[in-house]
């Protein structure tokens, strides 16, 4: 399960550095909220986004592999989760999201979905 807590090598070369903390976040279906945080360990990384008003100021965690490309130049993560989707994922706890407990949780629910895809196919 650590390939869901990976940045794809297409997306994001763990040699380099880029601090995507504020970056717009942009589901398959539109915008969903910011990048409140953001991590690069290989195995354990993910994004905080914070919904703004779309979900009244809530918070979700993706998993890295969510993420199917990043835009320096625009300043924009597209991720490969549908608005609903993510308004449906397990609730943000700042207390406990970095326990393994949590996390399991978290990639259980997004390992549902197909590695990589979104509606009509993958990416």
């Amino acid at each position: 399960m650590s390939e869901l807590w990976t940045y794809r090598a297409d997306v994001y070369d763990v040699n380099k550095s880029l601090d995507i903390a504020g970056y717009h976040v942009e589901a398959t279906d539109g915008k969903i909220g910011s990048v409140d945080e953001a991590t690069y360990d290989v195995g354990e990384s993910y994004i905080v986004v914070d919904t703004g008003p779309w979900i009244f100021g809530k918070k979700v965690l993706l998993p890295a592999s969510t993420v199917t490309r990043i835009d320096p130049q625009e300043r924009k993560v597209h991720v490969a989760r549908t608005k609903d989707e993510i308004k449906h994922a397990p609730e943000f706890d700042e207390a406990t999201f970095k326990e393994p407990t949590y996390r399991d949780t978290v990639g259980e629910y997004y390992g549902r979905f197909p590695f990589g895809a979104g509606p009509g196919g993958t990416y």
